[in-house]
């Protein structure tokens, strides 16, 4: 038996647990009409056959009809939610994974113009930054209501064979009850702690009623609100004291923070950039002093810092949620003794930020996380072996390499650096921003482990590639920075990549335009305003930085803000003229004719990238597919025709960046869906 820390097997109560690792709550939003069908199920059972102890379903699964998920959750409200629990439950089970869930009011953390639009409820009216509802202040029908719902909820999920569940109190309404910030009652349920927790206590022990003893009840709690006004640690201290008093509480899952503004959020789950594990200690405490069972999260990406939490008896059971969204395989690797092999979680936080704005969850370099049913965590040898050339080692070539490497290709790497990672290498020379090289990193180690070649400094021309003899061709050269998007005076700007890059240093007085809303434009602006330069960052939408998302916003404004930088938004560069030493921005906007003109000493633009593409069509002409793509084949998994030119000697594809400027995902998913077919 392993002597590992984390490969022990945990007792809570009467559910074993046979290690330490745990998947905690959290929602991808992949359930389809508040369901969590095909989709929900397989990413769960993926990681629980690699061998997770314990996967917590549903952040925020919602008891109540006046509780609308704010993105695509889990209805627990519904009867007809149990026979799809319960395949998801079984199928885990299978693996000797035990599945809970986490069931939630809302409270004030939604809106009312979501689901039955029915008014948001609180302990307060007062409003949640970050949703922007004022609500209801609850009162007793409601509160007696909820309770029932809690019950009702706990009780279907006992049905569909779960073996616990988490209520949630931070953010929430339960943590709204408890909290002096948000809880502006009398009488029985505000005022003094007791009344405070009052409801949270009812909810529990009509929960517990409801589903009996032999089945896991815990609680996710803030235990710190680090927030004036808010629950202190002392507090936060007697509140578990006070939900062991009661017996019926079987763990704790601790949060450190408030989630009520984004960069409260980002606090409590930080992102790249930020200290690992930086509540971990905090827990560790509240496990001491209060002598519960302890599970806590909060960026714990890496196997050594799990295995510290546990070794040193801060955690009964350790979260590495964004972890198994980057490798489903951690637990199984760390058994295997490969460790090095396990895919970092390189804390983009693109998974949190997407349920928000773009609708699911997704990892920014494993793109078949959510994508089980369709997209491969592990590639199968091909059946017959065939010389591959990439050019290009960005993350779409490297990728490219890699899945290639693992079908068991000859596989040659063309690449005109002296270094592999493309724009992502440049995007990691930003210090709060390193962690991104692992995406290249490890992909570099595992195309190394299956002997795929690398020529470096070369840049290829079409003869080169035709003389290796090839069957296919991948071109992912990426792309070049787009400048030319003025009226006159193109040549007058530099590109928000010669900044990040270097090549340009800032100047003293500088306009950031940002005409695309993605990373390289704060990252630009940030480089220049550390060297003392007064930034104005302008983009013609109705606000900045639109792709870059919710918590990977807030370091770049903890960033700016404290510095000399304006944002100015809804107006559009038109153009640049030479004005001695100066520059003159033409600045108009697209409301109205409105016109004016501003002076600077340097311009840097953002505006996407233009396909380095010269390489594919050069070489178009000699492949047998004439460089095309079937979609349908590509969507479904089947391998492309190369019917279109009998005189071809090679299948030509090309990737990325290369096709046209996208995100570092997208080249990656290009890259895995293309070639796992190869």
């Amino acid at each position: 038996m392993s002597k590992d820390p984390l490969l022990q097997p945990y007792q809570l109560k009467h559910l074993t647990l046979k290690n330490r690792i745990m998947i905690t709550s959290h929602e991808p939003a992949y359930p389809e009409d508040g369901m969590p069908k095909d989709r929900y199920r397989a990413y769960h059972e993926v990681r629980a056959k690699a061998g997770v102890a314990l996967t917590m379903t549903a952040g925020s699964a919602a008891v109540s009809r006046n509780s609308p998920p704010v993105f695509n959750n889990i209805l627990a409200y519904k009867d007809e939610v149990v026979p799809w629990i319960k395949r998801l439950t079984d199928a885990c089970h299978e693996h000797d994974c035990a599945v809970m869930i986490q069931l939630t009011h809302l409270g004030r953390r939604t809106h009312w113009n979501k689901g039955d639009w029915l008014p948001a409820v609180s302990s307060s009216h007062e409003r949640e930054a970050a949703h922007r509802a004022f609500p209801k202040q609850v009162e007793e029908w409601d509160i007696a209501r909820i309770i029932a719902d809690y019950a009702d909820a706990a009780e279907r999920m006992k049905a569909g064979g779960m073996d616990g569940i988490e209520l949630q109190a931070y953010g929430h309404l339960m943590d709204q009850f408890w909290s002096p910030v948000t809880n502006t009652l009398d009488g029985p349920y505000g005022g003094s702690l007791e009344n405070r927790m009052r409801f949270s206590l009812e909810v529990i022990e009509a929960v517990r009623q409801r589903v009996g003893d032999d089945f896991i009840l815990g609680i996710r709690f803030t235990a710190d609100e680090d927030l004036d006004g808010g629950i202190t640690e002392d507090e936060g201290l007697e509140i578990a004291r006070r939900l062991k008093a009661t017996g019926q509480v079987d763990f704790l899952n601790v949060i450190r923070g408030h989630i009520d503004t984004d960069p409260g959020l980002t606090d409590v789950i930080p992102v790249q950039g930020m200290r690992n594990a930086p509540h971990l200690d905090f827990a560790g405490r509240i496990k001491k002093e209060v002598g519960m069972p302890t599970f806590h999260a909060a960026k714990i990406p890496d196997v050594a810092t799990a295995r510290h939490a546990i070794a040193e008896g801060l955690l009964d059971m350790v979260g590495m949620t964004r972890a198994h969204m980057a490798d489903p395989m951690v637990v199984r690797k760390i058994a295997e003794k490969r460790e090095g092999d396990i895919r970092p979680c390189v804390g983009a936080t693109y998974c949190l930020d997407r349920i928000y704005q773009a609708g699911d969850a997704l990892c920014i370099h494993n793109p078949a996380t959510g994508r089980e049913l369709t997209m491969p965590h592990e590639i199968p040898l091909a059946e017959t072996k065939k010389k591959v050339v990439v050019v290009g080692a960005g993350p779409a070539g490297m990728e490219a390499a890699r899945v290639a490497g693992e079908r068991g290709h000859d596989v040659i790497v063309f690449e005109a650096a002296p270094h592999a990672g493309g724009q992502v290498r440049l995007t990691a020379q930003s210090e709060r921003r390193r962690e991104m090289i692992s995406i290249i990193d490890w992909r570099m180690d595992q195309c190394l482990a299956k002997d795929v070649k690398f020529r470096f400094n070369t840049f290829a021309e079409a003869e080169d590639i035709a003389g290796e003899n090839p069957d296919v061709v991948i071109v992912a050269t990426g792309g070049l920075p787009h400048t030319e998007v003025l009226s006159e005076g193109n040549d007058l700007v530099v590109s928000a990549w010669d900044i990040i890059a270097g090549d340009v240093k800032p100047g003293k007085r500088v306009l950031v335009y940002d005409d695309a809303g993605d990373h390289p434009a704060l990252q630009a602006a940030e480089m220049i305003a550390k060297s003392g330069a007064h930034v104005e960052i302008m983009t013609p939408d109705r606000s900045f930085a639109p792709d870059v998302m919710a918590m990977n916003l807030v370091p770049y404004m903890r960033s700016l803000q404290d510095k000399d930088v304006r944002f100015t938004v809804t107006y559009r560069l038109k153009a640049a003229k030479r004005s001695g030493n100066l520059i003159t921005a033409v600045v108009g906007t697209d409301y109205s004719n409105h016109t004016e003109e501003r002076e600077f000493d340097q311009i840097v633009v953002n505006h996407g990238t233009i396909p380095m593409d010269e390489l594919y069509f050069e070489l178009k002409p000699m492949s047998k597919n004439l460089g095309a793509v079937q979609q349908e084949a590509l969507i479904f998994g089947r391998s492309q025709p190369l019917e279109a030119n009998p005189d071809g000697t090679f299948a030509l594809f090309r990737i990325g960046d290369a096709v046209a400027a996208r995100n570092t995902h997208a080249a990656i998913y290009d890259a895995l869906r293309l070639v796992k077919d190869i």
